[in-house]
């Protein structure tokens, strides 16, 4: 499953109502590696409700209780999101390519990178991080063939990246969007999938 001879990094999965998996239902995804190896995304529209990214700051001892007061003022709404079923205790950032550091960001497309590193952090919460950002915690994995399977059998639609739709968009219109982005109007799919 590959496009043009290229795989599907910094592309958009877009679950189907047929999904069978709940955890993925009505997900839009963007996939930050494809290879023969297997595939890696993040879940961009599934909002985390037990923990807010400040509480986050804190737990990871990057801003105390006290100092909360001086952060940037849109962290205050910011919502930390569910990138996926493994490694759950781990966070991602996808942002913005004007925050790069040497050994742990990693270009996926001209306008979206990802960095795993608690150094983003520090450097947003000191103003030095990137204009656009989305953090997760978790990530969406596929072993060799299993993503290309799942496309085959009408789990994904895949459409082409759109930072707007990553960074700016808000959370509950990301479907639809990707949905209507590819020409489809989500209300039309059926949830079964069959064959003609």
């Amino acid at each position: 499953m590959e496009t043009s001879g290229q795989y599907l990094d910094g592309r958009m999965l877009v679950a189907m109502p047929s999904m069978g998996d709940a955890r993925f239902e009505r997900s839009v995804i963007y996939l930050c590696a494809h290879s023969k190896e297997g595939a890696m995304g993040i879940i961009v529209n599934q909002i985390a409700p037990s923990i807010s990214f400040r509480e986050l700051l804190e737990q990871l001892d990057i801003v105390s209780e006290d100092k909360q007061i001086r952060l940037p003022a849109d962290f205050v709404n910011r919502k930390v999101f569910i990138g996926g079923p493994v490694e759950t205790g781990r966070g991602f950032v996808l942002h913005s390519p004007d925050y790069f550091a040497e050994s742990s960001t990693l270009p996926i497309a001209d306008d979206v990178c990802l960095t795993s590193t608690v150094d983003i952090l520090r450097a947003m919460v000191d103003g030095r991080g990137p204009r656009r950002s989305l953090f997760a915690l978790g990530y969406s994995g596929w072993a060799p063939g299993q993503l290309e399977a799942e496309i085959r059998d009408n789990g994904w639609l895949m459409c082409d990246a759109n930072s707007e739709l990553v960074f700016d968009t808000p959370n509950e219109a990301k479907y639809e969007l990707a949905m209507r982005s590819m020409g489809i109007d989500p209300a039309m799919l059926s949830s079964s999938a069959g064959e003609a």
